[in-house]
């Protein structure tokens, strides 16, 4: 994931409630987590990515109820 890629996904986690001052540290580990993931479970890097968003912001709205 380029630095571009990577502040973009750190503006995604903001938006999606992440603290500001983790989500670019949160957006790194999640690219490394992708990747471990995609190797592991055969599919790609986007859709391994996807799913931790998707696991994260249902964490997040939970947090909220």
């Amino acid at each position: 994931m380029t630095a571009t890629e990577q502040a973009a996904l750190a503006e995604a986690l903001k938006q999606l409630g992440c603290p500001q001052d983790k989500a670019a540290e949160m957006a790194a580990q999640l690219d490394k987590r992708a990747a471990q993931l995609a190797t592991e479970q055969n599919r790609t890097h986007d859709e391994a990515l996807a799913h931790l968003l998707n696991l994260m912001k249902e964490g997040w709205a939970a947090q909220q109820q």
